[in-house]
């Protein structure tokens, strides 16, 4: 695939992820989230919890702290650098380390 090289500005993090093709979030190590409804949230790339609850989670990222409200929530699963939550999540959001 060609792609326009003009004005484009990446760092050598951008230039690596395009010279091999790959999505640059990936490259730089930015968390990945995957909702399933309102039932389960898939996290990659975490740097580990904050605090946890069955009303609220808080995971440390290289982006932030991702903040998951909701009831009856649950670790389904955690590696180091994955993170599966289960219940029902009503929010999330990124929030400040002064707000955690």
């Amino acid at each position: 695939m060609e792609r326009n090289r003009k004005g484009h500005d990446g760092g050598p993090l951008g230039a690596i992820a395009e010279l091999f093709d790959l999505p640059a979030d990936i490259v730089a190590g930015l968390p990945r989230l995957e909702m399933v409804g309102g039932r389960q949230l898939y996290l990659e790339h975490h740097t580990g919890l904050l605090s946890y609850s069955d009303t609220q989670i808080d995971a440390n990222t290289s982006a932030g702290v991702l903040r998951v409200r909701g009831e009856r929530l649950t670790l389904l699963a955690m590696t180091a650098g994955e993170l599966r939550i289960g219940g029902s999540i009503a929010a999330v959001e990124w929030v400040g380390a002064d707000e955690c």
